[in-house]
């Protein structure tokens, strides 16, 4: 599967949940014969795109119409946000971490949301103008090559997204090129420990549920070191349970997945 398709299937998909979820009939999109979408499998494929549940509903911030319940972790609580900051979100959906961002940076920072799907950046614009919020903006693009000015970040937060992009020595670079001297990050995804059998990792349908497309943990870790960025932790670490048809193939290959949630800062 070439980068292009990867990028096709995962703004496909994503693009239904963020249809679907604003209230349209998704069933109209999917595929014939498949069921109407349900809380779990808001894109009618039978994947689960949420791992973590309501564990924003106690967060500060929480915007309730801007989950989606497509992240892995809670970026934004190891992000120590500061008021009057500079937050840029990768791959922000609906906006649901960049809301809980504005709270935290208040009426003087800036928070800016980046997503290539345009229904998700749409819907998350529809909030912004509900809110009123005047210091909160969201734009459409790749990660590989994002339209956002070098050293504008703070901090950069993502949250089950980077492990969908293709190239992810050039999302690192572009995440370091975003990032201020001195700034930081914290992101949460999805990586693996040991090898993955092919059957999961060349099946798209399993790319889009954020298993196939994510890199060995020690890897991944690495090339955010590869990037430039330093003081680089794991903040927060937990195994997620594959579905049932992918789990058996796995196990035989002594293969797992995990989220983590990964902090780092860029040199002065």
């Amino acid at each position: 599967m070439s980068n292009r398709d990867i990028k096709r299937v995962v703004r496909e998909r994503y693009g239904r949940i963020a249809v679907s979820r604003s209230g349209e009939n998704c069933c109209a999109t999917g595929e014939a014969g498949q069921s109407c979408c349900t809380e779990s499998s808001a894109a009618g494929d039978g994947i689960s795109y949420s791992m973590i549940g309501d564990a924003y509903d106690t967060v500060e911030g929480h915007e309730a119409e801007a989950d989606l319940g497509l992240g892995c972790g809670l970026p934004t609580q190891y992000a120590a946000l500061k008021p009057g900051e500079t937050v840029v979100d990768l791959g922000s959906g609906a906006g649901n971490d960049a809301f809980v961002a504005r709270h935290h940076v208040g009426d003087t920072g800036r928070v800016i949301g980046l997503d290539m799907t345009s229904q998700m950046v749409d819907r998350a614009q529809s909030l912004v103008r509900d809110r009123g919020y005047e210091n909160v903006e969201f734009v459409l693009g790749d990660i590989e090559e994002m339209p956002i000015a070098s050293e504008i970040a703070d901090i950069v937060v993502s949250n089950c997204t980077l492990n969908l992009v293709p190239d992810k020595v050039r999302a690192f670079a572009e995440m370091f090129r975003i990032t201020k001297p001195g700034g930081r990050f914290s992101v949460s995804d999805v990586v693996t420990v040991g090898v993955l059998p092919a059957m999961i990792r060349h099946s798209a349908e399993a790319y889009v549920g954020c298993v196939a497309g994510a890199l060995e943990r020690d890897t991944y870790l690495g090339l955010l070191a590869q990037a430039g960025f330093v003081d680089i932790q794991v903040q927060a670490e937990r195994e997620v349970p594959l579905p049932a048809d992918l789990a058996g193939a796995a196990a035989e290959a002594g293969a797992g997945v995990l989220s983590i949630t990964v902090g780092g800062r860029r040199p002065e």
